[in-house]
């Protein structure tokens, strides 16, 4: 069973934690995969930095810009991740744009995952219908996860199409914004969390955009199996480099 899969069986609920591969330093990479697991993450998704990331806020893209700056590529990514899987067993997702893997090339960057012990891919500009037509059997055959995200604006129509399609859980963004932009839930978020909640759907939901700290967690988490905390970790990386990460989470899970 894939490891994603098999986490989203926990009963408790799931954080999962979001950084760019290559930011603070090159080097840094695996060393914050390590002390994230011994943390007590659930889940991992490693950004493939990219120059237009249009989902991104203010935070991570500075992050993105920096990691190319110190050189990162996914050829080099895909190097500091060769033996990852002898120290870390929790599901790991890599989350990144569309052009750098068809440069790379979409069966060999899927390949290359399987490879490493890559579990999944969030790809949020992949249009549904495209990789339904084009890269689900890719990924298939290569055991990977591909992760949609759905917003408030998302008809419900597509998110049972979405749904029908998925085979791990679904990125609930928690607002149209871009990342990190934020701070809290309103009655009108936490009415779109109920809705998708009633929905019933196959696969359980995950909720990213606006999780900070503890609070956010909580509010977020309260009818999903999950939160995803990108930007609040960068933030921390910046001002603490690759220490006290396991002072981060353990606020998150206060």
């Amino acid at each position: 069973m894939n490891r994603i899969n098999n986490t989203l069986q926990n009963e408790n609920t799931l954080l999962s934690i979001y950084f760019t591969a290559g930011y603070p330093e090159l080097s840094n990479t695996v060393t914050i995969i390590e002390q994230l697991e011994q943390a007590g993450v659930d889940l991992i998704e490693i950004g493939l930095p990219f120059s237009d990331p249009l989902a991104d806020g203010p935070t991570i893209q500075a992050s993105s810009t920096k990691a190319l700056q110190n050189g990162m590529t996914t050829t080099i990514l895909f190097e500091q991740l060769k033996d990852i899987r002898k120290t870390v067993s929790i599901p790991l997702i890599i989350m990144g744009y569309f052009n750098p893997m068809l440069q790379y090339g979409v069966e060999a960057f899927c390949k290359k995952c399987a490879e490493i012990g890559i579990d999944g891919l969030i790809i949020p500009d992949l249009p549904v219908a495209e990789y339904n037509a084009h890269y689900k059997t890719i990924f298939d055959k290569y055991g990977l996860i591909n992760v949609f995200l759905i917003t408030p604006q998302t008809s419900d129509e597509r998110i049972r199409f979405i749904d029908d399609i998925s085979n791990g859980f679904i990125y609930m963004v928690s607002s149209a914004s871009v990342t990190g932009s934020q701070s809290g839930f309103g009655e009108e978020q936490t009415a779109y969390f109920k809705r998708i909640s009633e929905m019933q759907l196959k696969n359980p939901q995950i909720i990213g955009f606006g999780i900070n700290n503890d609070t956010t967690f909580n509010q977020a988490t309260t009818y999903t199996k999950g939160a995803i905390i990108g930007s609040a970790f960068i933030k921390h990386l910046t001002e603490n480099g690759v220490l006290k990460i396991k002072d981060f989470v353990s606020k998150i899970r206060a």
